[in-house]
């Protein structure tokens, strides 16, 4: 997972059109800059974070996922509707073509047809049948999974700038494969018996166990490998007008 970030969305995307809308402009001419070789250990490149932001961590600050990736990237959330469309309207934000693989597309239908102006940015697809996408590093996907309990393996999987979401409303029999192999988990509010499952599955402490059937809606605990953050995600004014508010429930 990515840290923060200062803004919504992708930091780089606004460099990238930043750096388009100056093209073209030339200012006056300079000699060129030196520095003696003594000094080059001080020199440093800031490089900020880039991804979608997914919250904000308990001391407000924003924390990221960076979707669009050269390797494979599994994300699994176990956890409601509403975050996974924040979610995938995010990702599309950030300039990501995202197709829906779902079961029940009225409830994505509405997202799709305003995300992106008109483009079609979020295509949805019935199970199993999501073609390949094509993604590259100019055109990166996001694959988000809304196939129920038990969603099939899916003809498309990860791959270098294609990355899977997958949405299981709560724990069942396939989740503990998913938790294995995702490289990032997120989980919402569970009942205490799910929640002991998970922690065992994750290692997760006693606390974040605990605290897990108590979550109030919106709040997930993301979890790559021992790193863990809690993360609340609230929703901007256009979210809540297209989706509402958060809910756990749908």
């Amino acid at each position: 997972m990515a840290r923060t970030a200062s803004a919504r969305g992708s930091r780089g995307s606004r460099g990238a059109r930043a750096s388009r809308g100056l093209r073209g402009l030339f200012g006056p001419g300079h000699a060129g800059h030196s520095v003696v070789t003594d000094h080059l250990g001080a020199l440093s490149l800031p490089v900020g974070d880039d991804g979608v932001v997914i919250g904000d961590d308990a001391e407000g600050r924003p924390q990221l996922v960076g979707f669009h990736r050269s390797t494979p990237y599994d994300v699994l959330l176990i956890g409601g509707l509403w975050t996974a469309q924040v979610l995938a309207l995010r990702a599309a934000g950030t300039g990501a073509r995202v197709a829906v693989e779902t079961g029940r597309p009225r409830e994505w239908t509405t997202l799709s047809q305003s995300a992106g102006a008109g483009l079609d940015c979020v295509t949805l697809h019935d199970v199993g049948r999501v073609p390949p996408m094509g993604a590259t590093v100019g055109s990166p996907v996001v694959v988000v999974r809304d196939c129920g309990m038990r969603p099939p393996r899916g003809r498309v999987v990860s791959s270098p700038w294609q990355s899977v979401l997958t949405l299981l409303p709560y724990l069942s029999p396939v989740a503990p494969r998913l938790m294995r192999t995702s490289t990032l988990v997120g989980v919402q509010r569970v009942s205490p018996q799910e929640a002991q499952q998970i922690g065992r599955i994750l290692g997760l402490h006693p606390t974040e166990t605990e605290a897990l059937p108590t979550l109030a809606d919106g709040v997930t605990l993301w979890c790559a490998g021992r790193e863990r953050h809690w993360v609340m995600t609230s929703a901007t004014d256009a979210e809540s007008g297209l989706l509402g508010m958060p809910r756990r429930m749908d």
